[in-house]
């Protein structure tokens, strides 16, 4: 059995510009932050413009709803002021070419992982970088030390992984596409081992959660959560334990010499997990084709202000696909002055995912108005 490893970066330096120009500074993100998808997917940076008083009740692009910022010149603003001092942007022509030959593609995990799967769905031809932590994989790509990333964002079952939400905020990558893959979990244990050996089940929480049901019609009575599925199919084979079983794919069985005792034992069969494909460059958003544009914001505290952040995409006929709110981690939890009051509530921000492209000048005014709502 060869020996793998997995990338780890326990002191890696963030990357600086070589230039000291004050002007080459790229500009801090706003408190809107869009991520564009369509035949790639793309991310950029809103930067929010002051509005101007006296704006009335009908927008900028002559539809009723909340007042909308009016811009100094006709013409629409740019998609994002960071896009001048990015590296390159990328095309639609350079996500579709073949297959991402000679990319090195780093996915958090061991080798066999799912995550690598997707990595090779997506790109097919490429060089995977198998990396320890979630974290470990933005830093490569941030650091030169990989051209892309594959993470996982969405599980139909399990639901969003938060984890690499909050990561996006923090490094300063753009998704340039999405693939999804279907999850079949096998059950795997060392040569001469059968099920009914078993007492113990290993691998990664979810992927636990998703096959109770199963495991328990196996009389496999305990559960040992680690990081990652084909993690759990190393340590089974390295230690060759004999009372532990794997829940992991088929390709880890083949790399780390296990037999497969039964295929498919997720609960629900319909299980897919959506993988975020990032980049240092950002795609350029285009009108001709399909994209998704993924946004995140904060909102002022009142009565009706999440119905009018949603109006502003439903006036102009924009699909939602996703809305999900999570605890703002940067502000602290809202008090009463007094023991009258009730304890309030945390603020909360935003993540929503749109059938529009930021090409769309209907879309940059949804979000020009959609800025006179959010909280800076």
């Amino acid at each position: 059995m060869a020996s793998t490893a997995c990338l780890r970066l326990p002191f890696l330096p963030a990357r600086t510009s070589s230039c000291s120009s004050r002007s080459h500074r790229v500009p801090r993100a706003s408190s809107i932050k869009c991520c564009a998808a369509g035949a790639g997917t793309s991310s950029v940076s809103i930067s929010s413009a002051a509005s101007r008083e006296g704006v009335g009740a009908v927008g900028a692009d002559g539809l009723v709803g909340p007042p909308v910022p009016v811009p100094d010149s006709p013409a629409p603003a740019p998609a994002s002021r960071d896009l001048h001092w990015l590296p390159r942007p990328l095309t639609s022509a350079d996500l579709m070419d073949a297959g991402g030959e000679g990319l090195k593609v780093a996915y958090q995990g061991c080798p066999g992982a799912y995550s690598e799967a997707a990595a090779k769905k997506a790109y097919p031809n490429c060089q995977t970088v198998p990396c320890e932590h979630f974290d470990t994989a933005f830093k490569a790509v941030e650091n030169w030390l990989a051209d892309r990333a594959v993470l996982p964002l969405e599980n139909s079952l399990g639901g969003s992984i938060h984890r690499n939400f909050d990561l996006l905020l923090r490094h300063r990558l753009h998704i340039v596409g999405e693939v999804r893959l279907a999850v079949r979990h096998c059950l795997l244990a060392n040569p001469g081992v059968k099920i009914e050996n078993l007492r113990s089940a290993m691998s990664h929480p979810q992927a636990l959660a998703q096959c109770e049901y199963t495991l328990t019609e196996f009389g496999i009575e305990h559960r040992e959560a680690v990081d990652d599925t084909a993690g759990a199919a190393k340590i089974v084979a390295e230690k060759m334990l004999q009372d532990t079983g794997a829940i992991a794919s088929f390709l880890a069985a083949e790399i780390y010499g296990l037999n497969i005792l039964a295929q498919n034992i997720q609960d629900d069969k319909d299980n897919v997990t959506r993988f975020m494909m990032l980049a240092r460059e950002p795609i350029i958003p285009r009108t001709d084709k399909p994209f998704k544009t993924s946004i995140v914001f904060s909102l002022e505290e009142g009565p009706g202000q999440l119905f009018k952040a949603l109006g502003v995409f439903a006036l102009r006929e924009i699909n939602l696909t996703k809305i999900e709110s999570r605890p703002h981690k940067k502000r602290p939890l809202r008090t009463a002055d007094n023991n009258s009051t009730p304890l309030k509530h945390f603020d909360y921000l935003f993540y929503m995912d749109l059938e529009a492209s930021m090409a769309d000048p209907k879309t940059q005014n949804a979000l020009g108005n959609l800025k006179v709502h959010i909280l800076d």
